[in-house]
């Protein structure tokens, strides 16, 4: 570590030393957070579509376009086929939908078949895995266009084009219907195409072709990537903040997130282009992110637009945003309306006609929403103020049971951080949103942000934040600032790493928690450090229980107790190259057992963790004998939780 980075942390510790200065034994306790960490999901690098969600199919329903990829159209990922000496033709219409939100399918026009058929190839998201043995279930909606039952020959292929699951159906309706099937594959397959085959000669209409495995997260249909649900919920987050970021606010007014428009059957949803670059299906829509918080225990954080558009529209991204826009004020009343929709239909009674629609959908008990926000690191124009307000003032006014969190801008200082605190501040947000993102350094020299704050002004929920890597030292120096924000709980109410997943080679952001193929996923350290201190929160804060040697300040660390299990929960961060004591006294607390639990993460600065080696930087997890006062040795780069019981 450098000079300069030992100077600002020598200062750094003294001025805690003073802002806790209560005699050695004298120990002191605040109660903070019990909302402290929780988790951001966005879709962004194919967090959603090809990675959480569970379909296995691309473009299931034709919908992709230009607008979303300049290169991409409705038949974009899908191959026409005709084995054997069969032929025909294939065409993306509009005539006669399903629904007007799904605008799109094909006609596959079988003029002869001999020894196969006529149809359509699609190899999912770079590949199609498959495990012998599994069961997974298609689904397809088709209508007769000419007048006699037509089969069709369903089946997955590998690269060979050897049959390794297959079933079929007949199509019989003129109208619109759904069919489904269960196929048994009979061998593992990372790279499997599904082949949709007509074998009778005739014309259909198909849509929403759809192919999932039947395992999924908590056995959910539409539901999440099980190793992928998994590794969420194993952090034991107390939030899940949602659908995004820059998503939320989107590519101008149009291209804004519309909860509304994510309910309800998969094939009355309405797709559209991603932000950042590709396309959004909403088969994870707000129903599945409502479900999926509560199957985790983790309470909903909706992210709403605050009536515009990101102001990086435009394709201004990092270029000063100059693309806000805004909806027109004569439609205010209509999306504010919008919002109190939510609300009833997360809370609302099955008798209410929001809740009756949530009950419809096989939820009838209410979500039990606590936490609305209101934008997301918007340019804070008069635009965005003015409609900020009324949105504001309409919820507060009407559901004061709902806590609104409010925004202060993409960075940790500036003009629009400047003017949304003291938006925030007029307006007596009880809650704001920060986002910054920078070098571990600047982790490690601003441990002290939160004790300068206002302690009667509104608090703080840190969205978004991560150090720009992924190595051992940017997990390390994150850490080291965790434990500022719980010292600061009182401020601080919740916070959440981003980005949080990260698809191998479709990735838009170059730090992420989790990285992820089709077959395997890749917890970075940061994943690591998220999940030592979400699983290790407490809700009261306890100085000068751990002395460290202020001239030598590379060590960071915190004391908190969690009030349901009495346990105690000490976190000591090491950010240096050297091994480091830290004195703790626990003569505070009564009958504390003698054997606790520590967990320690550490390796080299540059270590990190990679597809090939997954498990490089995981946490040891040991017993450790204690007593009433001790010293612990914080080895060099490394995060240590020591978590005691008490009888």
């Amino acid at each position: 570590m450098n000079k300069k980075i030992r100077r600002k942390l020598s200062v750094m510790a003294g001025l805690f030393i003073a802002l806790s200065s209560t005699a050695w034994g004298q120990t002191t306790s605040k109660p903070i957070s019990s909302d402290l960490f929780g988790l951001f999901f966005e879709d962004i690098n194919y967090s959603a579509d090809g990675g959480l969600y569970a379909e296995l199919v691309q473009n299931r329903s034709f919908e992709y376009s230009p607008t979303d990829h300049k290169d991409w159209h409705p038949f974009s990922f899908w191959e026409y086929v005709t084995p054997g000496f069969s032929y025909g033709s294939i065409n993306v219409e509009t005539n006669a939908p399903i629904h007007p939100n799904n605008p799109h399918y094909i006609t596959l026009d079988i003029e002869h078949v001999n020894n196969g058929g006529v149809g359509i190839k699609n190899k999912g998201f770079n590949g199609i895995a498959i495990k012998a043995g599994e069961k997974y279930n298609l689904s397809v909606f088709s209508r007769l266009i000419s007048a006699e039952p037509i089969t069709i020959l369903i089946s997955l292929q590998n690269d060979k084009g050897d049959i390794i699951a297959y079933d079929s159906l007949s199509v019989s309706s003129q109208k619109w219907e759904k069919y489904t099937k269960r196929l048994i594959a009979k061998q593992d397959c990372n790279n499997a195409s599904l082949v949709i085959l007509g074998t009778t000669e005739g014309k259909i209409a198909l849509d929403v072709i759809s192919l999932f495995p039947e395992k999924t997260f908590k056995n959910r249909s539409n539901g999440l990537r099980i190793d992928l649900a998994q590794l969420l919920a194993d952090i034991k987050p107390k939030f899940i903040r949602f659908p995004g970021g820059c998503l939320v606010h989107g590519d101008g007014v149009g291209n804004m997130y519309r909860w509304k428009k994510t309910i309800g059957p998969i094939e009355q949803r309405a797709e559209q282009k991603n932000i950042w670059g590709y396309h959004q299906s909403m088969g994870l829509g707000y129903f599945e992110y409502f479900q999926f918080c509560e199957d985790i225990g983790a309470k909903p954080l909706p992210v709403l637009p605050a009536a515009v558009s990101c102001q990086n529209s435009g394709g201004t991204w990092r270029i000063g945003g100059t693309g806000q826009k805004a909806i027109p004020m004569d439609e205010m009343q209509e999306y504010i309306q919008e919002v109190f929709d939510l609300i009833e239909w997360a809370n609302g009674p099955t008798t209410s006609t929001w809740g009756a629609k949530r009950a419809a959908a096989g939820h009838p008990a209410p979500f039990n929403l606590q936490y609305i926000g209101i934008g997301n690191e918007d340019k804070i124009t008069p635009d965005f103020e003015e409609r900020f307000k009324l949105i504001y003032e309409a919820v507060k006014a009407k559901h004061p049971e709902i806590t609104i969190i409010g925004t202060v801008g993409p960075a940790f200082e500036g003009d629009d951080y400047n003017k949304g605190w003291k938006l925030a501040n007029n307006l007596k947000i009880p809650i704001v949103d920060e986002h910054y993102y920078c070098g571990p350094e600047w982790f490690i020299n601003n441990q002290l942000r939160y004790d300068k704050y206002n302690r009667n002004a509104s608090k703080v929920y840190l969205g978004e934040y991560a150090s720009w890597g992924n190595k051992v030292y940017n997990a390390i120096a994150e850490a080291a600032y965790m434990t500022s924000l719980e010292r600061n709980g009182d401020i601080v109410k919740m916070a959440s790493y981003a980005p949080l997943l990260a698809k191998k080679d479709f990735t838009q952001w170059k730090t992420d928690m989790i990285f992820f193929d089709n077959t395997k996923i890749c917890p970075t350290p940061n994943y690591y450090v998220q999940k030592m201190f979400s699983t290790n929160q407490g809700d009261i804060y306890y100085h000068n229980v751990i002395a460290t040697n202020a001239n030598d300040s590379t060590l960071a660390s915190s004391c908190v107790q969690d009030s349901k299990t009495g346990d105690i929960i000490l976190k000591l961060v090491n950010v240096g190259k050297k091994e480091n004591p830290a004195k703790i006294n626990l003569s505070k607390f009564k009958k504390v057992l003698p054997t606790a639990q520590l967990i320690l993460l550490i390796g080299e600065a540059d270590a990190e963790n990679t597809f090939d080696n997954p498990n490089n930087i995981i946490p040891i997890l040991s017993s450790y004998k204690i007593k009433k006062s001790f010293e612990y040795i914080a080895p060099p780069m490394s995060l240590t939780v020591i978590r005691i019981k008490t009888k």
